[in-house]
């Protein structure tokens, strides 16, 4: 078990990608403490936990107060933090000449300064280990209509790894992201919802169709590589934005080809 006796933060993890990682985790050997805000937390850990190897705390990330608290007693009951995983965030659709400065705030507030809150609260309990921040494909590498403020944060996590990287570096530390294609999560299907009420799944399998491998990726797919990049394995990785997309952003155009 590549992660065993690594104690691990997940952002995000009741549901989603968050979940897929800590299932992984938890599979590999390692305890999980669970950042949410979602009432899914309760049944999420009740769910996982075994051996008493999975806390969960109801966290608003903007909140810093509550974000030191939580990693405090994390800290306090298992006596180490190994790994961070940042993936806790945020996507809502509008043009950009429809959003409000509400909405586009609630990008930036959790997907940002969010994941900035819980890195500055976690590192001064880490020794070495692993941070893992979720970015995505869209921002960094594409993107499309409606996606303005979302592509605009998880850009900013790109630079982030790059910069937190560069100044962990002989801490120990080492600081990669995570850049997801379409992965079947709740927010890919509530995406999918608002597109089409009537009929989401003509949604869900024409981006299907779009993608080489014609089909989206499962949260424990990605959360395999999550356990990589936080196990040793990874040891000569840092400062990384590791596409994880079934080849989605492969094809150059959809309308040319053989």
């Amino acid at each position: 078990m590549k992660l065993k006796n690594k104690i691990a933060i997940i952002t995000g993890g009741a549901m989603g990608n968050g979940l897929g990682i800590a299932k992984v985790f938890l599979k590999e050997g390692a305890k999980v403490a669970i950042l949410d805000y979602d009432d899914k937390l309760t049944e999420t850990v009740q769910n996982l936990n075994q051996n008493n190897n999975v806390l969960g705390y109801k966290v608003d990330i903007r909140n810093m107060n509550n974000v030191k608290e939580a990693i405090q007693d994390i800290y306090d009951k298992w006596g180490n933090i190994d790994i961070l995983v940042n993936n806790a965030g945020v996507c809502k659709l509008k043009p950009f000449m429809e959003m409000d400065d509400d909405l586009r705030d609630f990008h930036f507030d959790i997907n940002i300064k969010g994941t900035w809150n819980v890195t500055k609260a976690t590192i001064p309990y880490m020794k070495q280990g692993s941070i893992i921040n979720l970015s995505s494909v869209t921002g960094p590498l594409v993107a499309d209509s409606g996606e303005v403020a979302y592509a605009t944060t998880k850009a900013a996590l790109i630079g982030f790894t790059k910069g937190l990287a560069a100044e962990l570096v002989n801490q120990n530390i080492r600081v990669n992201a995570i850049m997801p294609g379409y992965i079947m999560t709740p927010m890919v299907s509530g995406m999918a919802k608002e597109s089409n009420e009537t009929n989401p799944q003509s949604v869900v399998d024409g981006i299907a169709k779009a993608i080489p491998m014609k089909r989206l990726g499962t949260i424990e797919e990605l959360g395999n590589l999550a356990a990589f990049l936080a196990s040793d394995e990874s040891s000569y990785i840092t400062a990384q934005g590791i596409v994880i997309d079934g080849g989605s952003t492969l094809p150059e155009t959809m309308t040319m080809g053989v």
